[in-house]
């Protein structure tokens, strides 16, 4: 594939390809990637390297001729990695090298984090550090005893080169088998001591590790742009959701970073949305990739936002997310498609920058009011072309230049929705199409949250749409949760992720919708996770089932990254539902899902601010709400909204199947209050009993 072509059509072109016809190898045009269905593996499939996908040819041909392994990781919207494939794996000579010296597989990460875990833990023990594309050179056996990232066709700058590399792996294999063996067994034993130095601790103290945490947040905190840390600039959502529930310092921190993206070049001025990073510290320039669970989790913090500062601003960016993420990555059956490229026509962020002249000449009268708010220049502010920014607030930037607030901010809306009509026009980056159970779970979270919260019931009914796929369609025969979905389910088992995620969702679609239907099919998931995923002697709970395929070393992913750590949204749904069932069990299986990271929430407790969170409610009992008689009506949705716009913080909702008028009943630290039925009552009871300070 050439690095010109336009991807997206690319991808779709192979995928329409009737593969009944091809020999098992791919033909002569084609390699084994050609029967994937991972977008990232078909974006590979003209390479001229054999590649073959993780499975049981290859390791087999790979003992049979006694060659080594390179196992390359990366996913479809990943930058590097088309740098990489454009550099190398398209190459012939490279290619040649390849397959007659290697058996090459490719792994899509997202489809099988399990294998990303391992090799991505292999390659912090060598290295320190890691990344995508990651390549691994192991043994027919699976073991692994060198890993790189990137690297350039021939050495250049100091950094070696991929063609002498493989060269000297190669004359390695060959001539000292005995040093490969021992680099295997070293990293096979340092895996093991990682995990044998991690003992098991008794909880921490919360107060110390809170305010150990603060601590540590504020001193990384860019108190000029938001964020923490400098260069790349994550939007680091776990930071600023934690920040959101402490104290108004914290609160302030989070709000300002929540600003500061807003109005920079991290987010999508005109479609909405928030790129992967900033790759400076003031985020202009972002790295342009559009990755689901970064929608998802930034909408969760903005619902926050807006719940503790009920200003319409925090709002907007949750709708503004929910807007793009449906209209650019929701599928045609109402699930949410992964990701959308950084790339378009072989250039990160074409889709997404402007030249002065051609917005001049789309707006016409209008451009000089646009390009004022948005900073726009003939010079540019990248690589002489613009990312769009709001460096001033509207409110600010109208009273800067005595403009009425309302007139402009319709006028620029209508230049927005021109120029976005207009870059719907260029050629797209490439969507990955592929649906993971557990990012579409945080998505149905964020939406059915953002329902309540905001009383929109449409909301509600994508959360729902999203969540019916789901359980239609990535289950086996025998009930068996699968990871993703593209022109069919695959028949890679779910992790503790997936079933983690989804359950979350669905219990967060019970409390929006008070339907039953959704606990009971949360309550079937969290089953499903203590018997696929608990040791029964140990309690201790993996992140890939008993029933399905295990790496040489186990490892434990378990800190939240980009998305939640499993363990953690293990322990919380495992929480809520022992409130919801009444089931004191579940609380014991939480707190054995976070047992073997309480050191880990001592050391480094930033990377644990989701396992600090549940700790600290499984340190006290919630403030329940149970719902009796006719919940499906509208007075019932008013009194939910009104109940999670309140700023009870620990609140577990429930309904009772009664055939009674709608009542809500709240009971809080030992105390049950009257039952109430309507708006006011509720806003008396929470004032009276002071359920509305912030204490509960």
């Amino acid at each position: 594939m050439l690095s010109s072509q336009n991807t997206a059509a690319y991808v779709a072109g192979l995928m329409a390809i009737d593969t009944t016809t091809l020999p098992a190898d791919g033909g002569q045009r084609f390699n084994r990637l050609i029967f994937a269905r991972s977008p990232y593996l078909l974006q590979h499939a003209e390479n001229p390297v054999a590649w073959y996908e993780w499975g049981a040819a290859a390791f087999d041909r790979a003992r049979r001729e006694s060659l080594p392994i390179l196992l390359s990781i990366g996913y479809a919207t990943c930058h590097w990695c088309h740098v990489m494939a454009h550099e190398s794996f398209e190459d012939n000579e490279v290619a040649a090298l390849l397959n007659h010296h290697f058996v090459c597989i490719k792994v899509d990460r997202e489809e099988r984090p399990d294998i990303d875990d391992f090799c991505m833990a292999v390659a912090q023990t060598l290295t320190g550090s890691g990344g995508w594309p990651l390549n691994i050179f192991m043994t027919p056996d699976k073991h692994p005893f060198m890993t790189i990232t990137y690297l350039p066709k021939r050495g250049r700058n100091g950094m070696s080169g991929l063609m002498e590399l493989l060269t000297n792996i190669a004359t390695l294999w060959r001539q000292k088998p005995d040093m490969i063996e021992r680099n295997c067994q070293g990293i096979m034993e340092a895996l093991k001591d990682a995990r044998d130095r991690q003992p098991y601790a008794m909880a921490p103290d919360i107060t110390a590790v809170t305010e150990k945490s603060l601590q540590l947040l504020k001193k990384i905190y860019d108190p000029k742009n938001g964020g923490f840390g400098g260069a790349p600039k994550f939007p680091m959502p776990f930071y600023l959701s934690w920040l959101i529930k402490q104290c108004p310092e914290g609160l302030e921190m989070a709000l300002h970073t929540l600003r500061q993206m807003r109005y920079g070049g991290i987010w999508d001025q005109l479609g909405g949305g928030l790129h992967r990073y900033s790759v400076d510290s003031t985020w202009l320039a972002p790295h342009f990739e559009k990755m689901l669970y970064d929608q998802a989790m930034l909408a969760l913090v903005a619902i926050e936002a807006y719940k503790a500062t009920e200003e319409p601003f925090y709002q907007t960016i949750a709708e503004d997310i929910f807007s793009f993420v449906e209209r650019e990555l929701q599928s045609d059956e109402g699930a949410f498609c992964s990701a959308l490229d950084a790339d378009s026509e072989g250039v990160e962020g074409k889709f997404y920058l402007w030249d002065k002249r051609e917005i001049d000449d789309r707006l016409g009268s209008g451009a000089e009011l646009f390009c004022r708010f948005h900073a726009v220049t003939g010079e540019g502010n990248f690589e002489r072309q613009t990312i769009l920014t709001a460096p001033t607030a509207l409110n600010e930037f109208c009273h800067e230049h005595k403009l009425d607030a309302e007139d402009t901010y319709e006028q620029l809306e209508k230049c927005r929705t021109k120029l976005l009509l207009h870059r719907e026009g260029r050629i797209r980056p490439l969507r990955d199409d592929k649906i993971i159970t557990s990012w579409n779970g945080l998505m149905i979270s964020a939406l059915a949250t953002a329902g309540v919260v905001f009383n929109n019931s449409e909301q509600i009914a994508s959360a729902a749409r999203s969540a019916l796929f789901i359980l239609r369609s990535l289950r086996r025969a025998d009930g068996r949760l699968l990871r993703s979905y593209l022109n069919g389910a695959s028949d890679i088992p779910a992790f503790l992720e997936d079933y983690a995620f989804l359950a979350g969702g669905l219990l967060d679609l019970y409390e929006a919708t008070l339907d039953c239907i959704w606990q009971t099919e949360a309550r079937r998931l969290i089953e499903d996770i203590l018997n696929t995923f608990r040791d029964p002697d140990t309690g201790e709970f993996t992140l890939t089932g008993h029933d399905a395929e295990q790496m040489p070393a186990r490892v434990s992913s378990d800190h939240d990254g980009v998305t939640p750590s499993a363990l953690t949204s293990t322990a919380h749904v495992l929480y809520r539902l022992a409130w919801i069932d009444d089931n004191p069990e579940l609380l014991e299986f939480a707190r054995s899902a976070l047992a073997e990271i309480m050191n880990k929430i001592q050391q480094n407790p930033l990377g644990h601010l989701g396992a600090l969170q549940i700790l600290t409610q499984l340190g006290s009992e919630p403030t329940i709400a149970t719902f009796s008689g006719e919940t499906d009506t509208p007075e019932a949705f008013a009194l939910n909204t009104a109940l999670h716009n309140s700023s009870i913080k620990n609140l577990i909702v429930r309904c009772e199947d009664r055939p009674t008028p709608l009542s809500l009943s709240l009971c809080c630290q030992g105390t049950c209050y009257p039952a109430i039925s309507t708006l006011d009552e509720l806003e008396r009871l929470l004032q009276q009993n002071g359920l509305s300070s912030g204490d509960s």
